[in-house]
Parts: C-alpha cells; sequence; structure tokens
C-alpha cells in the first residue's frame, strides 16, 4: 500500500511517498530532502497531531467570541470531538490573554487557552 503526504514542516513542501506493508507497518519513505520530512511522515502514519484553533462563547463580554488554541498539537482523529466539546462552553468576561478555558479536554492532558484578552462589556468601554 502506497500513501502519498506532502510535508509541512518546512517551506519545501516536499511530496513524500510511504510504503506499507499489509499490517500498515512502514517499509519505505522517499521523497523527503531532509530529516524533518522523514519524521513527519513517520508522525503522520502512526500517529497524526493537528494544533486547533477555534473559539468559545463569552458571557458579557466585549466581544462575543473569544479564540483558543490547544497548548499543544491534538490526536487528529479527536478534532471533532473537541470541538462539540467547546460549542457547549460559555465562559464570563473578563478573559486574559493564555487563560486556561479548559483544562485537561477529554483526558488528553492537553489544555485549551485563550489567545486574547477580552473585556467585560459595559466596564468604562462603552
Amino acid at each position: 500500500m502506497i500513501e502519498k503526504i506532502i510535508c509541512i514542516r518546512c517551506p519545501e513542501g516536499c511530496e513524500i511517498t510511504v510504503n506499507l506493508d499489509e499490517k500498515k507497518n512502514i517499509t519505505e519513505i522517499t521523497g523527503n530532502s531532509c530529516k524533518l520530512g522523514l519524521i513527519f511522515a513517520e508522525n503522520e502514519i502512526k500517529n497524526p497531531t493537528r494544533m486547533l484553533t477555534t473559539t468559545v462563547k463569552v458571557k458579557n463580554g466585549l466581544l462575543p467570541l473569544v479564540p483558543v488554541y490547544t497548548e499543544k498539537p491534538v490526536p487528529k482523529e479527536k478534532i471533532f470531538e473537541i470541538i462539540n466539546e467547546l460549542k457547549k462552553i460559555e465562559i464570563k468576561a473578563p478573559v486574559k490573554l493564555n487563560q486556561i478555558i479548559v483544562e485537561n479536554i477529554l483526558n488528553l492532558g492537553i489544555n485549551i487557552l485563550a489567545s486574547r484578552d477580552i473585556e467585560i462589556k459595559g466596564k468604562n468601554n462603552g
């Protein structure tokens, strides 16, 4: 079985070919121009992860949503489950940059953090 992957670890964007046996074990990786591509391809096959950025509702905030991000990459297969959990949340203003919005989301050991300040609506700001 052959998997084609575009590496995103550097601007080169190598098209990497990963050969897999019947048990989906990697038998060969070609097309990478550096070691980063090799590592990326192995991780993408064995345990693909992504950083997640989205928004969470804010009650009484100057803005109705706060942008949030995962503290570190999360398993790719958990992204939509995390998004569905975050849709249920509404936090109260004020919100501070890098404030933990959700600790240990889905018991993955990864926190969800705010990526900006949100002030309270009407508090000396109109």
